[in-house]
């Protein structure tokens, strides 16, 4: 079985979220923290097995920890893309069980997969028998409308029996038919204590908590019972807060940076991307867009980073415009 990493690897993390986590995502959010555990957006074992796997699989070397999360449901080749996913040198392989998502429903894998842990644990054991990293679980606490914490507690048990030693659970049902994803993350109700639960009875795990964290406050209560705190939409679009991370949660020394020289930091990357991959500014910077959020004249800031007409300027001329004066500019 695969040893693990220090349980520290799992105490704070970036979700992985669809459309958003992606590389450039993750560079900017290492910036932030270099303590935290970050997850790639899911990628689904047909664009591996059948698409363009350095345009996948590809990413920085700085984002480290970071994480691969999965989306399949055939052992076979959810094995082969877990391999892939080993030799690039990501640091974990995560399986998708907590999408609600229609599109991915349809391709069986996802939250439905919770209803067949016989098929979750083959599924896992197939990536644990050819990996050495680990691999681990992102699951939801239910299905539908039944809130059995039995159901819970038995999807958990067969996935820990053939050597899943991490599990991240957002602590809501996923409700399979009805529900957008979005009102799948806010109509279930939170159940925290389902979560805590499965700590008390599998106390040799480490159980990982997602799902509506959004202050330094939550995530300490959840880390005097839990392993760690998976933080979603909130470090998406208050990113600042990831800069206290290290300080607060790791006891390292307070970063150094100030949010201009984390924008000057993202333009040198946007500046390079553009040079040798030819990506546009913009697909970068709306990552960033949360950057001064609360922050007195942060709208006209994301305004002007937002500006369509400006994308054939160079993104060291954008960041010049958005700390301008609005007199000035519109001058």
């Amino acid at each position: 079985m695969t040893s693990l990493p220090s349980a520290d690897r799992w105490r704070l993390s970036v979700a992985p979220m669809l459309d958003w986590t992606d590389r450039h995502c993750r560079h900017f959010h290492r910036l932030l923290s270099r303590r935290a555990l970050l997850y790639t957006e899911m990628i689904t074992t047909g664009a591996l097995l059948h698409g363009d796997v350095p345009r996948h699989l590809d990413y920085g070397g700085d984002e480290h920890p970071v994480a691969l999360q999965l989306g399949g449901s055939e052992p076979e080749d959810l094995a082969h893309c877990a391999r892939l996913g080993e030799q690039w040198g990501y640091d974990e392989i995560n399986l998708n069980c907590g999408c609600p998502s229609e599109r991915v429903q349809r391709g069986s894998f996802g939250a439905c997969l919770m209803a067949e842990p016989a098929l979750v644990a083959d599924c896992v054991k197939a990536m644990v028998d050819v990996v050495d990293v680990p691999v681990t679980v992102k699951h939801r606490i239910g299905i539908d409308k039944e809130e059995s914490y039995d159901f819970v507690r038995d999807f958990v048990g067969a996935v820990a029996e053939v050597g899943c030693r991490v599990f991240l659970v957002h602590a809501r049902n996923a409700w399979l038919k009805g529900l957008s994803p979005k009102e799948n993350r806010e109509v279930p109700p939170l159940r925290y204590e389902t979560v805590r639960r499965l700590k008390r009875e599998f106390p040799q795990l480490l159980i990982v908590v997602n799902g509506g964290i959004t202050t330094t406050g939550q995530v300490q209560r959840e880390l005097e019972v839990l392993d760690g705190a998976m933080i979603g939409r909130e470090a998406y679009h208050n990113p600042w807060w990831l800069a206290s991370w290290d300080s607060t949660f790791y006891g390292d020394p307070e970063g150094t940076l100030t949010r201009d020289e984390v924008e000057a930091a993202m333009v040198d990357y946007m500046v390079a991307q553009a040079s040798a991959h030819g990506t546009p500014w913009q697909n970068i910077a709306r990552h960033m867009l949360g950057l001064r959020h609360g922050l007195p004249g942060a709208r006209r800031w994301r305004q002007v980073w937002s500006d369509h007409r400006l994308k054939g300027h160079d993104p060291r001329e954008v960041m010049r415009l958005a700390h301008q004066p609005p007199l000035a500019r519109a001058a």
